[in-house]
């Protein structure tokens, strides 16, 4: 008995749509999503990005949040495993093995993105896939406030932690103590004040600076300035708006002097009197 023919499946591409604007995606991101039959994407991506892929057909599967009420999608993740695959079977059907369906994601795939339960769905299914990186809303926050994340001399490491775990608690670091230079906490809106707590727990004294940027890349974006132990205060300011927390080296002002020595260790303070 012959065997039966496979049905090829269409590419799976992901794409980082990148932070805010429709202009933030990378340029091969937007060539491979003009080609995309199918583009199934987030909810932070920009609805202008629609001009680049009018023909293809878009499919809502973005999140509304962990609460499990009516307009979330508490799971909503099995569901989106499974309209990937189908989708592809679909497509290749259609429009054979060279089609492309493109999973829109905001920000960058592989921050926070839930992209590693994807790949393991498309694998699991036998069906080829990319990933296209884009531009994460910490790099356009350190961009848009003129923060960067790394200094020379204080900032020689950062970290990418989100504040929120699915059942909606705070989940402040991955141990006891500061774990970089530069702290930058994801989808922190709702938890400033247990942040502010859990932060001064592991060791940040209270008067270090935090810079709290909500809509990062976008032109109504807000920034405020705060302190750990006042950081509640931005609560009211950024609510309601996809939040992020910047603490330590990459929260504060570049100084109004470059810095023209860098200390060796042991060698003491770098404004030192020789």
């Amino acid at each position: 008995m012959a065997d039966t023919p496979t049905t090829p499946a269409a590419r799976i591409v992901f794409i980082g749509a990148g932070p805010g604007e429709a202009d933030l995606i990378t340029v091969r991101g937007a060539r491979l999503l003009a080609q995309a039959q199918v583009v199934l994407f987030d909810a932070l991506a920009d609805p202008g990005l629609r001009d680049l892929a009018p023909s293809a057909d878009w499919v809502d599967v973005g999140k509304r949040g962990f609460s499990g009420k009516e307009g979330s999608d508490f799971n909503g993740q099995t569901r989106i495993n499974q309209l990937l695959v189908a989708q592809a079977r679909s497509v290749g059907q259609r429009h054979g093995a060279q089609a492309i369906v493109a999973r829109l994601k905001g920000g960058d795939p592989s921050l926070f993105g839930r992209l590693e339960e994807e790949l393991h769905a498309l694998r699991e299914a036998g069906i080829d896939s990319e990933v296209v990186p884009g531009v994460t809303s910490a790099l356009a926050a350190a961009a848009a406030t003129q923060r960067p994340l790394t200094r020379r001399g204080s900032g020689r490491s950062v970290s990418f932690t989100t504040a929120m775990t699915r059942t909606g608690d705070l989940q402040c670091g991955m141990g006891p103590g500061q774990r970089a230079d530069t702290e930058v906490f994801y989808m922190a809106g709702r938890q400033l004040a247990p942040l502010s707590k859990g932060l001064l727990d592991a060791g940040w004294p209270a008067d270090t600076e935090v810079s709290v940027v909500s809509r990062a890349g976008w032109p109504d974006m807000r920034h405020t300035v705060h302190t750990v132990g006042s950081l509640d205060d931005a609560s009211a300011i950024h609510a309601g708006r996809p939040t992020l927390v910047i603490v330590g080296a990459g929260a504060t002002e570049i100084p109004d002097h470059p810095l023209t020595h860098i200390a060796l260790c042991g060698e003491g303070s770098p404004n030192s009197e020789a």
